[in-house]
């Protein structure tokens, strides 16, 4: 019976092309949208490299100052705020000071090229858990020496030496020779905390160590000994501005900034209020999206459906004549939406996987590597399957009610 009612979801599919294809693509395209979403987050804050460990890493981004007038300054923070201040908390395993990328020129045969250099500590390479396709990172030594060392993404491998090995060899970038060290895979521009084409020692910046204030250009990347330890950092960490905000020149300024997970950083900075980091605020409105945005395709199935099923009532009566009852017909109906929900998923994984190869392929997100997220995309067909079945079951059980002469006179009472 399953495989003649699978035959008859077919015929009828083929019977109403423009409403079938309204189906499929409503479908398709809901599920294409919540899988590119679900990977661009993924992508972004989720446990990739070189950022492996996320419940073990916190970084500060971001220092704010509010002076009693109202006036308030925030940005990165400066290396002698991080040096005197985050470098010597008790609590971590490890922290590292790194600036933010620069975007720097270099030319190749005479062809400019736009390069993005991070100037990192020996920590940064401890914590991080890059892939290293040649050499190693720089040593301990090599930052204290401030040596003109430095290590090269697989892209900027290949425009300076194509597919020939990189280690030992010389690059110049921004007028200035450095000796490469080390090749990595490249880093997404998504991942910010450790994103960059060139890595070089933060000590041929060592003009920025002794610049005060506490506004600069430097991020904090702190790892726990365990995910355990995270909220005790976090305790340490505010105690420690407590104390510098009580040391700073200008009384009745306000300090704020907090050790987070990148996605912590990135809801304070939306959504945030004081203490509060904003990402119970973030996930009820992703939450609430997605329920909007999958209830679309459930309310065109729902019209598309009671449209189908009115038109059939000559059918229903039909086999209501024959003795057919009410569960039978509802069960061919429901057959039929399950039949159409998987076609419509099976459309929308193609769809899905297509336009992440797209978004890979064309640069939008330098260095994307988008992939396709399985379990997002089984919740994601079976919310189609539990809504489809919805808008199928109620118009077929109306119709299933029906007197088979009212039904084969195509009424709808």
């Amino acid at each position: 019976m399953l495989k003649s009612y699978i035959k008859i979801a077919w015929k009828v599919l083929l019977r109403r092309k423009f409403f079938t294809f309204i189906s499929l693509f409503g479908i398709s395209f809901t599920l294409m949208i919540l899988m590119v979403a679900t990977s661009l987050f993924d992508h972004t804050f989720g446990p990739q490299m070189p950022e492996r460990e996320t419940d073990r890493l916190l970084f500060v981004n971001l220092i704010r100052e509010q002076v009693k007038e109202g006036y308030t300054n925030s940005g990165p923070a400066s290396y002698s705020f991080f040096d005197r201040h985050v470098r010597t908390l008790k609590t971590p395993e490890k922290v590292s000071i790194n600036s933010m990328p620069f975007q720097v020129n270099s030319y190749i045969n005479n062809r400019k090229l736009a390069i993005d250099i991070k100037y990192t500590d020996r920590e940064f390479w401890d914590i991080l858990d890059f892939n290293f396709l040649e050499g190693n990172a720089f040593t301990q030594q090599d930052v204290k020496s401030a040596n003109r060392v430095a290590v090269i993404n697989e892209n900027t491998r290949a425009k300076y030496f194509g597919e020939t090995e990189a280690v030992g060899k010389d690059i110049v970038v921004d007028q200035v020779k450095y000796k490469v060290v080390g090749v990595v895979e490249n880093v997404p521009v998504l991942r910010v905390q450790s994103y960059a084409d060139v890595w070089v020692p933060v000590t041929l910046k060592s003009q920025d160590f002794s610049k005060p204030g506490m506004r600069g250009t430097y991020f904090a990347t702190i790892k726990a000994r365990s995910a355990a330890d995270v909220p005790e950092i976090k305790a340490e960490y505010a105690t420690m501005m407590q104390e510098v905000e009580r040391q700073h020149p200008e009384k009745g300024t306000k300090l704020f900034s907090f050790p987070d997970t990148f996605l912590e950083s990135f809801a304070r900075t939306f959504f945030g209020n004081g203490n509060d980091t904003g990402v119970g605020i973030l996930y009820g409105i992703l939450a609430g999206l997605t329920l909007l945005f999958m209830l679309l395709p459930t309310i065109n199935l729902v019209s598309i459906n009671i449209s189908r099923i009115m038109e059939r009532s000559s059918e229903i009566g039909v086999r209501k004549a024959f003795g057919a009852s009410s569960s039978t017909i509802i069960g061919q109906f429901i057959v039929e939406n399950i039949f159409l929900t998987l076609l419509g998923g099976f459309l929308g994984f193609i769809l899905s996987a297509g336009v992440l190869w797209l978004i890979n392929d064309s640069g939008m997100i330098v260095y994307a590597n988008l992939g396709l997220n399985l379990r997002v995309f089984g919740i994601g067909l079976l919310l189609c399957l539990v809504f489809g079945l919805i808008s199928g079951v109620y118009p077929a059980y109306k119709m299933s009610r029906l007197q088979a002469v009212e039904a084969l006179k195509g009424g709808s009472k």
